[in-house]
This record gives structure tokens, sequence and C-alpha cells, in this order.
């Protein structure tokens, strides 16, 4: 359904009433397109504080130019940030800058990872959460703001890349943390492994394959990072599932789209159109692991799991049918299916892993305490598998998290409450099936190795949640 009131607001008499009466003002985003595959303008690089990192070569394959007076991207690196007298540096480093970044721009804010042996350090890099998270919500004008934590510049190509790109219009306020180089380290919620675990400074993690962070091992064809590669969408008939099998075509994958047998007909099409393969399936029968094993003798690269379904109701009012369906769709075959194929040995090192959570997960929704718990139990997945799957199996775990949607089911939705979902974020507007669906093709990219354990949100900087 379409967005009236963005619409709207485009018009002059719409942003002359929206700005007497105190209304947001949703700036339409920028979107890629094979016609605009970059950000409009160039881009700024920032220091504060002392870095040790050499930044160039990566921000040089971000296709943006250095700035020209109205940047569409900055970078500021405060990686080198140990306290609080250097916070100042944040400050005076983008306090100049702030209201010439284009519409639809960019800011990317580069900190480090926080030192436990030194609570100055941790303090001060905590800060630039706070920092980011509020910029975010007050920049306006479609711009978004992330801040990314690294050891090295090459581990994070990948996440720049996408950062800096029309690819991440509705990601904004999040928090990334990338690992260390090598062929991606591993970086849990504890952090980095200490010397000589697998992923720490004393043994770093190497997966066979063209699994590079950058540089060595990145796809040859840019263009098509996923070429050669076989990726499973559950729930890919339609929706959400739909738009991620699209993108990972296009970004080169083999994708076998699997749904339902009551939807086989939509799948069917939908692979035909993709050059793809159709795998009528219900992915919660307990041997739909090893039904898609059978499947795919040749083993899969990228798993992305997308099916899922709501039973809507207060508690004081939920059968337990409408519970334990939900509670088996989103969580279980979820668990059930990663651990055969895992366990099969059917995802190749260098594999990904990519589950979808929701901002209900995360800060819950009332007549929702079976999805709002299905949708946590997966970030528990993810944060708990993400080190042991890559240490054992060479493959990586994470998560995206999206926010309101504009999809079938959210247009079904009261007009109020459809309206509330759309403005309560930072850029104001509901987000499209393509913002979540580019989000999971960054993470299944080949040089996204060194991005582990994330559970990343595709909501524009939702209000709710952390």
């Amino acid at each position: 359904m379409a967005d009236r009131y963005l619409s709207f607001t485009g018009t002059a008499p719409g942003r002359l009433l929206t700005r007497r009466l105190g209304l947001p003002q949703p700036a339409p985003l920028g979107r890629w397109s094979t016609a605009r595959p970059a950000l409009d303008g160039g881009l700024l690089h920032l220091t504060a504080g002392k870095s040790a990192l050499d930044l160039a070569p990566v921000l040089a394959r971000t296709g943006l130019g250095d700035d020209t007076g109205n940047p569409a991207a900055v970078v500021l690196d405060a990686t080198g940030v140990r306290d609080v007298d250097a916070l100042l540096d944040v400050h005076t480093a983008l306090h100049p800058v702030v209201r010439s970044i284009a519409p639809g721009g960019r800011v990317v804010v580069l900190g480090a990872p926080l030192d436990p042996a030194d609570h100055h350090q941790a303090a001060a890099q905590q800060a630039l959460e706070g920092f980011t998270r509020s910029l975010g919500k007050e920049i306006g004008r479609g711009r978004t703001v992330n801040l990314v934590r690294l050891t090295e510049a090459t581990a994070a190509e990948s996440t720049l890349g996408f950062l800096l790109s029309p690819k991440s219009a509705y990601v904004s306020g999040q928090v990334i943390t990338v690992g260390p180089g090598g062929f991606g380290g591993a970086v849990g919620p504890g952090g980095l492994g200490g010397p000589g675990e697998p992923g720490g400074p004393g043994e770093p993690v190497r997966l066979d394959g063209p699994v590079g962070l950058g540089g060595p091992g990145a796809p040859a064809d840019r263009e098509h990072p996923l070429a050669g590669r076989t990726a499973l969408v559950t729930g890919a008939a339609r929706g959400i599932g739909e738009a991620v099998a699209e993108t990972l075509a296009r970004d080169g994958a083999h994708v076998v789209v699997l749904d339902v047998p009551q939807a086989e007909h939509d799948a069917r099409a939908l692979a035909e159109r993709l050059g793809g393969t159709a795998l009528a399936l219900d992915i919660t029968a307990p041997d739909a692991g090893a039904l898609i094993a059978d499947a795919l003798p040749d083993g899969l690269d990228v798993l992305v799991h997308n099916a899922g379904i709501t039973r809507d109701r207060r508690l004081v009012n939920m059968p337990a049918e409408r519970w334990s369906s939900v509670l088996d769709v989103n969580l279980g075959a979820v668990l059930r299916t990663t651990d055969a194929l895992l366990g099969a040995g059917a995802l190749r090192r260098g594999g990904r892993i990519v589950a979808t959570a929701s901002i209900a997960g995360l800060a819950g929704n009332a007549g929702q305490t079976n999805y709002g718990a299905s949708k946590a139990g997966v970030v528990g997945l993810v944060r708990a598998l993400a080190p042991r799957a890559l240490e054992e199996h060479g493959v990586t775990v994470n998560a995206v998290a999206p926010g309101f949607i504009e999809t079938r089911m959210t247009a079904a939705i009261p007009l109020l409450i459809r309206e509330a979902g759309r403005r309560m974020n930072s850029l104001s507007q509901g987000g499209l099936p393509i913002d979540v669906a580019e989000t999971t093709s960054w993470l299944a990219h080949p040089a996204s190795g060194a991005v582990n354990g994330q559970v990343v949100r595709v909501c524009g900087q939702s209000l709710l949640g952390a």
C-alpha cells in the first residue's frame, strides 16, 4: 500500500502544513538501482584522536570520490579515542559539517573494541554508541548514522561498502562489530577470542574458498559477488523472502526457492524467473533438514531463514495452538534445520547463515508474546552459535531484525496503528522488502567473513528496542 503521507509531505502545501503542525517530514529514500549504484556525491574522511588505521584503499573502493562541498558520506575514524578529552575531537570534527551533508547521505563512525583493561578507553568508546544513536535521531532529511567497531580496515571493506551505498537506505542507528583480519576472525558478544583461541590474536581462523575480506580472496566479479554460490531462502515465494531471493540472484547466486507445498506454484514461478530451483517443503517437518541436504547433494553456501508466521492475540486470550505453531515455525524449525545441515556438512566452508529476527523480539509488542518470544530466540541462537559455527564449520551466523516493512501483512493493519508503525523511527517511514534483502545480501557476501554473531536491525532506527 502506498504511503500517502510521504507523498503529501513531498508537495509544497504538505511541507508547509506539516512544518506548521510540527509533524514528521520524511524524505524519500534513494535506494540502489543499476542507474544509481552509488551515492550522489563525494566522501569526507575525518579523524578524532590518534588512529593507526589505513582507510584510504578501502574507502577508494566505495565508488565515492573526494568531497566537493556537500558530501554524500562522512567517515569519522574515532578508533583512537581513548579518554573523555578525546571525545571533544568528535564534536570538533562533525559539528562544522553536519548541515552540509547531502539529503540521503551517510555518516559512519568507526570505533574500536572496548578494552577491558582500560576503563577510560572503554568509557570513551561506549560513549560513541550513545553519540551515534542520538545523531541518527536528529540528523534528518533521509540521512543515516551507524557505528562500526573494527581493528583493521580491510576486514570492514564489505561493511563499509554496504553502509556507504544506497543499499543501506533503511539501516540507521546500528552498532556493528567486525572481526580481525585473516579469513573471517570470530567476533561474538564476548569480543575477540584470547591468544591461541580460534578467532583470537594468536590463532586467526582460516576458511577455505573465496571468502577474503577485500583484496586477496575478494570476489573476482564485484557486480556479482555471489557468482558460483548456492543460496537457499525459506518462505521465499512472496513478500520479504521473494525480495531476498531476487537480490541474491541479482548478485550472482543460484537460488533455491523453498516454501510450503501450498505455495508451490508461486515458488516455481519465481524460481523460473530467477533461473533458480524450487523446493516445496514444510520447514517444520522433522526431516526437513535431511530433505534439504538430499535435494542439494553438492552443498549449500548461503542459508537464509526467512519463513515465519504470526498468530497474534493477547496472552490471556491465546490458545496453546497459536503459541506452539508460531514458536515451531519461527524458532523450532530454524534450530532443527540449522543443526541438521551443519551436522550433515551441507553448508560448505565459507558459508553464511542469515536468520530473520524482528524488533518485536528486541522490544516486545502487545499481542505478540508468541512472536516476540520466537524472534528473541533467534537472537539467542545467533549469539550462541556464531563463534562455534565459525570454529567448527567455517560458517558465519548473523541475523537481520526488520522493523515496520511495507508488505501485504502490514497493509492489513488498521490505519492508525499502521501510521504509528511507519512514523515511529528516525526516517519517519516504513521500509521496503528490498531493504531487508540488501542487508541479507551484505551478510551473505564472500567478503563479510569477519561479520559474525551480529543482529542488524533494518528499521530506520525504530524508536522501540535497543
